[in-house]
């Protein structure tokens, strides 16, 4: 049984949520989405909560159930707030530019690396070692930040590279710091 399924969702102030067919539109202040609805779910809106139920409890039904109320989670948070993920490049010469909307990287590389946003998600740099990705959908910023962390990932000896704000590298001892 899905215990996130069954949640109520509420919606906050500016937010409207309707649903035609099969598609879940969630408009708000910072723009709108659209959620496609699996085939044995339904939302039910009643004024300022929805209720996502499934038919039956068919193995992808019950899949389905707790997965479409996160989705739809995710759309209602990402146009009231919005989703951020920062990143710090760390590293002697390592640096971000902007380039437009698209973020070149300085990271070592005998090139330059640019990366380009994905559909609803911004790009911006706060310093030359701080990276800012913003946007309404959820898995497009995640998706934008994984690809910038993917060029070049932090080491664990020097710690170099680029890494979320929040994350912690494990750092290992080199060769030499065992010997006497």
């Amino acid at each position: 049984m899905s215990r996130i399924g069954n949640k109520v969702l509420d919606i906050p102030a500016g937010v409207t949520v309707s649903v035609s067919g099969n598609v879940a539109t969630v408009k708000g202040p910072k723009g709108s989405l659209e959620l496609k609805i699996p085939a044995g779910i339904t939302v039910d809106i009643k004024a300022p909560h929805i209720h996502v139920l499934r038919s039956d409890d068919a193995q992808q039904n019950r899949e389905n159930h707790g997965t479409t109320r996160a989705l739809l989670h995710n759309a209602i948070v990402g146009v009231s707030t919005g989703f951020s993920k920062k990143l710090e490049l760390v590293g002697i010469g390592f640096k971000a530019t902007m380039r437009g909307s698209d973020v070149v990287l300085d990271i070592g590389y005998s090139h330059e690396v640019v990366v380009h946003p994905v559909l609803n998600s911004k790009i911006s740099v706060l310093n030359p070692t701080t990276v800012v990705v913003e946007g309404i959908d959820r898995q497009a910023v995640g998706q934008t930040a994984a690809v910038i962390r993917a060029h070049r990932e932090p080491e664990p000896y020097l710690g170099k590279g680029i890494k979320y704000s929040d994350e912690v590298v494990l750092r290992k001892e080199g060769k030499r710091a065992g010997k006497k």
